[in-house]
């Protein structure tokens, strides 16, 4: 068991896709103290935000099996995988995310009785695109080194 999980932070896709999510993540946390002077911890564990870390990931994916395999059926697999991933960002949880803040909105006003939604859960364009450089920046990195 001890033994799988060394190698698993021995493979250099693993670690590119490690390092990319871990990365946005941590950018996060630095954006909210730039823009709002505070530290909330709790955002390195959340959804949404600049840089997509969903993104990151399946971009970092998908390069890392590019780099260390070429083109081949598990690269077009990743290569699908990441599509679907940050169309999914930005399109469906996008759009989640606008309902859950008008329905917010509704249960502030007390028109509507249930509990607050969570509403940072999608991405904005520009966040799936810094996300996905971000992964691919990371992965030549990690096997450049």
């Amino acid at each position: 068991m001890v033994n799988n999980l060394l190698l698993l932070f021995q493979n250099k896709i693993f670690i590119s896709l490690f390092s990319a999510w871990t990365i946005s993540q941590i950018s996060k946390l630095v954006i909210e103290f730039v823009k709002y002077k505070k530290i909330d911890p709790y955002i390195f564990f959340r959804s949404g935000g600049m840089p997509s870390a969903h993104s990151a990931s399946v971009t970092a994916l998908c390069a890392g099996v590019y780099l260390a395999e070429g083109v081949n059926n598990l690269f077009i697999v990743s290569l699908a995988f990441a599509i679907l991933v940050m169309y999914d960002a930005r399109g469906i949880r996008y759009e989640a995310s606008k309902h859950a803040k008008l329905l917010n909105k509704l249960i502030k006003d007390g028109k509507i009785d249930f509990p607050k939604l969570k509403e940072l859960i999608g991405h904005e364009v520009s966040e799936v695109i810094a996300g996905a450089i971000l992964g691919i920046v990371v992965s030549i990195i990690v096997f450049w080194i």
